[in-house]
């Protein structure tokens, strides 16, 4: 029974190591919320469910975002 709480060699999850799995599941989340709310799906599917779609479109790179923290201007040695 062990045997099927391995995870699989097709992880959802990137194993890129810039991406976080944080990341990953906020992105999805605020995927699939729009989808909820009757955003069009980037991809045929023939899933009902919006978290099925929107884990999909993060992990093939069709949605695009921005993080905030990482955008933003940090006061420099000279500033602080």
């Amino acid at each position: 029974m062990a045997e099927n709480l391995r995870p699989s060699s097709q992880s959802v999850i990137p194993d890129d190591p810039e991406q976080s799995v944080y990341r990953f599941i906020i992105v999805s989340a605020k995927r699939a919320r729009q989808l909820q709310n009757g955003a069009r799906s980037f991809l045929p599917t023939t899933s009902k469910k919006p978290t099925v779609m929107a884990v999909e479109e993060v992990r093939r790179g069709l949605v695009q975002y921005s993080d905030p923290v990482l955008n933003r201007d940090l006061p420099t040695e000279e500033e602080a």
